[in-house]
């Protein structure tokens, strides 16, 4: 079952100006992503989803040029042999660093997605875990710097959808910040759990000033305050306070994840499958996660692609956490590209879906129809 094609599509739509949200990285214009489409000589086809890492053209030349040329004609069963091959001629010297790992996360995810299909299993079954529920928090490009009583109509909305955890986006001004998380605390209750994602944008100096916020409303995480790289930061402000820091999804492979859960400072591990190398890496990382009796919250990507494949990881490691539910509005990505990727239980939870492989279907009309749109995400 060798492979004979591998092609990558970066696509793109504008967001409507009334579905824009702004975080602490900037107000999102677009939708960007990149869909990988593996073939093999018996004419079974993968699908998997590659982050656009802000510049999708780039992402999915690096994967029509070098890596295609690398993996074609190797097994695609060989899930192992193939990550191999690419670290050691792309990533480990002198390649591209995250863009490859980026990169090979969309090989990688549609090379699990023929292996399902090959046998007629879902993944998590074939991964060797089990159809079982997985809580879910109403997250993605979502709750954003609104005014807190916009924000409090948005949080009873998605609890009356099921949603038990929402996620909030900080990162502007503490006192903005603060006021949000005061208001929407005092809306919902407390049988709600809150968590706060800062998206890179505060400093030392803001964490020490919103943590006695975060602690006083009951705040379960303060998500990415800094960037990936700052580990010194990091460090300072676990020691500030019990609220746990999260981050991950801007860490690359399980050699960037084995220092930050060796640092001590963030507790709660988000990988994204997406970015840190495919399911098979990120199965790794769970496996150094589980060793410290950590939990893995992986952050959910742009398409449906990466949301049913993330629910099928969750499903099969002994660590699992949440399930970032994407709760943005019109996500052409979502709802149009490809299948359901999901649907939420009333209890708040989600599960795999029971088809071979990733268990959805790609609309390739889709893709035709929304090619790259050149310029940032973000304004």
């Amino acid at each position: 079952m060798r492979i004979v094609e591998i092609i990558a599509y970066p696509i793109s739509y504008l967001i409507a100006e009334k579905d824009q949200v702004r975080l602490g990285i900037g107000k999102a214009i677009k939708r960007d992503a990149v869909i990988v489409k593996v073939t093999t000589e018996s004419g079974l086809v993968g699908y998997g989803e590659s982050h656009h890492g802000r510049s999708p053209g780039a992402i999915a030349h690096l994967t029509n040029t070098t890596l295609r040329q690398l993996v074609t004609g190797m097994e695609a069963t060989d899930v192992v042999g193939i990550w191999k091959r690419i670290y050691k001629m792309q990533l480990s010297s002198h390649g591209m660093g995250s863009a490859t790992s980026m990169a090979m996360s969309g090989i990688d995810q549609a090379l699990w997605d023929i292996r399902g299909k090959a046998v007629g299993w879902p993944i998590y079954r074939l991964l060797g875990g089990s159809n079982r529920p997985i809580p879910a928090y109403a997250g993605g490009v979502a709750l954003g710097f609104g005014s807190p009583e916009s924000l409090v109509d948005s949080a009873h909305e998605l609890i009356q959808k099921g949603y038990k955890s929402i996620k909030i986006r900080v990162g502007d001004k503490v006192e903005r910040d603060s006021d949000r998380i005061r208001t929407i605390r005092k809306n919902i209750g407390d049988k709600i759990s809150i968590l706060t994602d800062a998206n890179t944008n505060y400093t030392t100096a803001d964490v020490r000033s919103i943590l006695p916020i975060l602690v006083d409303n009951k705040v379960d995480w303060l998500e990415e305050p800094f960037p990936p790289h700052d580990y010194r930061s990091y460090q300072t402000a676990a020691n500030l306070s019990a609220i746990p820091l999260a981050a991950g999804e801007n860490h690359y492979t399980r050699f960037e994840f084995n220092r930050l859960i060796e640092d001590k400072a963030v507790t709660i591990i988000q990988p994204d499958i997406s970015k840190t190398g495919g399911l098979t890496e990120a199965l790794r990382i769970a496996s150094i996660a589980s060793a410290y009796k950590l939990h893995i919250h992986p952050h959910t990507s742009m398409t449906g692609i990466n949301m049913a494949a993330t629910i099928h990881f969750l499903s099969a490691i002994e660590n699992s956490g949440y399930f970032e539910a994407d709760v943005s509005k019109n996500n052409l990505f979502r709802d149009e590209l490809v299948t359901s990727p999901y649907s939420l239980e009333k209890d708040g939870t989600v599960r795999p879906i029971d088809k071979p492989g990733i268990g959805i279907e790609v609309d390739e009309d889709f893709i035709a129809k929304h090619p790259v749109i050149d310029g940032p995400m973000y304004v």
